[in-house]
């Protein structure tokens, strides 16, 4: 037996269809009951219970209980990675499912990647954030420029507290197919966003749908 991590067991859990919508469910940052995901899935409950006990084993999903509800959670931002990345390689290489629509074109311009923005914006965001040196990019990594701090505290945003996970991460889009920021800062950018009311939550999708006021607040502050 070879050493190191089993991929194996890791794309068996996220291979199986039901699994997979359950997980990409997931990927709004919000927490669902059994009963919810077993709708996103298509099974029923005791079969939605049964996958779910698998991903928990896998230590893909967390629990939460609140009274006598239980929620369950993608495990972090590296599950979500994961999720987001393969959903890259489907699109580029798999057959497609269904026809995209209109909210597939949403999906492709903004959307919640578990915590942070993902989309043609976000990525958008991120090439002007380098090319102005705020942040600095080295193939796959990201890390704060010198003027970084100074320039995200005149908008607000604080990164220099000592968070456990990395304050910059690059993380692959799936649908431009480069990559868009993630980490404590791209989670407090997309914080913002929805604070400012630049921006809203699309009911029931992770589509996030700025107002045309917002969308130009956000190109000054973000793309200028």
């Amino acid at each position: 037996m070879r050493e190191g991590p089993d991929i194996a067991r890791i794309a068996s859990l996220v291979g199986d269809p039901a699994r997979a919508n359950m997980l990409s469910a997931l990927m709004g940052g919000t927490a669902l009951t059994a009963s919810e995901l077993a709708l996103e899935a298509g099974v029923s409950l005791p079969t939605a219970s049964s996958h779910l006990s698998k991903l928990m084993e896998g230590g893909l999903l967390t629990l939460a209980s609140q009274g006598r509800h239980r929620y369950y959670g993608l495990a972090g931002p590296q599950v979500a990675g994961m999720i987001e990345a393969i959903t890259g390689v489907a699109e580029a290489v798999g057959p497609k499912r269904v026809r995209p629509g209109p909210r597939d074109a949403a999906m492709r311009v903004a959307r919640v990647c578990y915590d942070h923005l993902a989309g043609e914006q976000a990525v958008a965001m991120l090439d002007r954030l380098v090319e102005k040196d705020i942040l600095l990019r080295d193939d796959n990594e990201i890390r704060l420029g010198p003027s970084a701090a100074s320039h995200f505290a005149a908008i607000g945003i604080d990164v220099d507290a000592r968070p456990r996970r990395p304050v910059c991460r690059a993380c692959l889009d799936w649908s431009v197919r480069r990559s868009h920021l993630a980490g404590t800062l791209g989670a407090a950018i997309l914080d913002k966003i929805l604070a400012e009311k630049w921006a809203r939550r699309e009911k029931d999708s992770r589509a996030v749908i700025f107002s045309p006021p917002g969308k130009a607040a956000f190109e000054r502050v973000f793309l200028a």
